[in-house]
């Protein structure tokens, strides 16, 4: 099992406060090359004539020293996820959630926005310290 990002539990709670139910911690994928984990998996269910919705979560908090390296690490495997989910869950929704000051400064960046664009990554912008989420970005 991989490590924990450190703002793990901060997004599970915020998750939760937000009417989700955690289901997978972590979620476990398999692809030709072994065995993988994406950090939370979760469902809502939105009502009860509808089916709940599914979700992803692949949490990555921004504390190193580069932040272009931890993206270039996030990307990568936000794609290589969505491309194994897309074959074994297409019902679940895959997720790049970001604290909130990393999303007012480097993702705001024209080049990163540009890059969010074109790999259609979809993001969960979240205050670590209050444990809640600000913004779904799809």
């Amino acid at each position: 099992m991989p490590a924990r990002d450190a703002f793990h539990d901060a997004v599970r709670h915020a998750l939760e406060k937000d009417g989700w139910t955690i289901t997978h911690d972590p979620l476990p994928i398999r692809a030709e090359f072994g065995q993988m984990y994406i950090d939370l998996g979760a469902e809502k269910v939105l009502a009860a004539e509808r089916e709940g919705q599914k979700i992803a979560v692949e949490i990555k908090s921004f504390i190193q020293n580069s932040p272009i390296s931890e993206f270039h690490t996030a990307l990568g495997q936000f794609i290589n996820y969505r491309t194994i989910l897309a074959e074994q869950e297409p019902d679940r929704i895959l997720y790049l959630a970001v604290p909130l000051d990393t999303y007012s400064s480097f993702f705001s960046l024209k080049i990163v926005q540009a890059i969010l664009k074109e790999n259609r990554l979809k993001l969960i912008v979240y205050r670590p310290q209050q444990e809640a989420i600000t913004q779904w970005i799809s």
